[in-house]
């Protein structure tokens, strides 16, 4: 196990390389990491024969990974006609050196979000895995849940992440720095903040200018809110404002929420945060606990947070994540997943009556 200093300096020379969230130096990562059509696809959910076989008992599986010199436990979660969980498998969990280090220091338990199979959790309760789902928040899939010694989940990945930052978040887990710093925390050392913090952001009509006065905690505010965090020089940005967020459906949907940009890094600009409380964008960002450039945070009319995107989004996802929240959908599905297993048919039809599909 390599030190801290040393184990920081390599990941900062990776992370600053690669890395498009907080980084120190523009990175240009392949475009396809961001850049897919996200419809449902025929894909299975199929897991690769190494993945751990397991008797869905969390408690014994994470003993027997431990016992093996394993430094802890992925739980998995995905489902049938994801792209999401396809990019995943296809990019992170095929193949190369990601794999490698994935089976040197963990073992995995595939998992699918809507099985009715039962499991046993880190608590010893036993509940259907669609419950279980549910109980651990998998909003998008795929879903990684990591679990360490003393039964403890060390971090939560929720979607899809290109292989650069799923190494971080491996290493992050494999090295022990959870014990001692956030994600966000140990990103952020890795990497200190940007010398181009100051520079623009790419612009777009729907945001609404400073001053940024979103409290909604004395009077509610007409329309639900969505604050997209990103920084300058950011690829997978840029892909955000190039490809999902000129999708004519996801346009229209906008109108319906009071949307503001800011920069993770602006240590200047006051803001008056859905909940009444004065902070920077950066200072907002860390009290989010925010590793990932763009995040989309969606607060509903009382400035409560009701969903988050800090993983890549493309346009289907992100249309009816909108829409998930707009109708105030949440209140009967707990699990985005779960409206999107009941209105992706619908949605896919929506998107050809908006021009978006041929």
């Amino acid at each position: 196990m390599q030190s801290l200093g040393l184990h920081v300096r390599t990941v900062a020379v990776m992370i600053a390389a690669l890395l498009c969230s907080y980084t120190a130096i523009a990175a240009t990562p392949a475009k396809d990491s961001y850049s897919f059509v996200d419809l449902p696809t025929d894909y299975q959910d199929d897991h690769p024969d190494w993945f751990k076989a397991s008797l869905y008992n969390l408690p014994e599986d994470l003993d027997e990974t431990l016992s093996s010199g394993k430094q802890g436990l992925i739980v998995y979660f995905g489902q049938k006609h994801c792209p999401y969980c396809q990019a995943i498998m296809r990019d992170n969990l095929s193949k190369g050196d990601l794999v490698h280090y994935v089976r040197a220091h963990f073992d995995v338990v595939g998992l699918n979000t809507h099985s009715i199979e039962k499991i046993t959790g880190m608590d010893g309760k036993t509940m259907p895995i669609n419950e279980f789902a549910i109980a651990q928040k998998a909003q998008l899939t795929p879903t990684l849940l990591f679990y360490v010694k003393g039964r403890k989940m060390a971090l939560k990945l929720v979607g899809y992440y290109p292989p650069y930052k799923m190494r971080a978040a491996l290493e992050y887990v494999a090295d022990g720095h959870y014990k001692t710093k956030s994600f966000a925390e140990y990103l952020e050392q890795a990497d200190p903040p940007p010398q181009f913090a100051d520079e623009a952001l790419n612009p777009d009509p729907i945001f609404s200018r400073p001053p940024y006065a979103l409290d909604r905690s004395r009077v509610p505010a007409r329309n639900p809110l969505l604050v997209i965090f990103e920084q300058p020089r950011c690829h997978a940005c840029d892909v955000l404002h190039s490809e999902p967020l000129q999708n004519p459906l996801v346009r229209k949907r906008l109108q319906g929420f009071e949307v503001v940009q800011l920069n993770v890094w602006d240590d200047a600009t006051p803001v008056l945060t859905p909940d009444g409380r004065r902070m920077t964008p950066r200072q907002w960002a860390r009290d989010l606990g925010l590793f990932y450039a763009p995040t989309l945070v969606l607060f509903d009319e009382r400035g409560k947070e009701v969903f988050r995107v800090d993983s890549v989004v493309q346009f289907f996802r992100l249309a009816n994540v909108l829409r998930y929240v707009a109708d105030k959908a949440y209140l009967k599905y707990p699990l985005f997943q779960l409206w999107n297993r009941d209105h992706a048919d619908e949605e896919v039809g929506l998107q050809r009556a908006a021009g978006a599909l041929k």
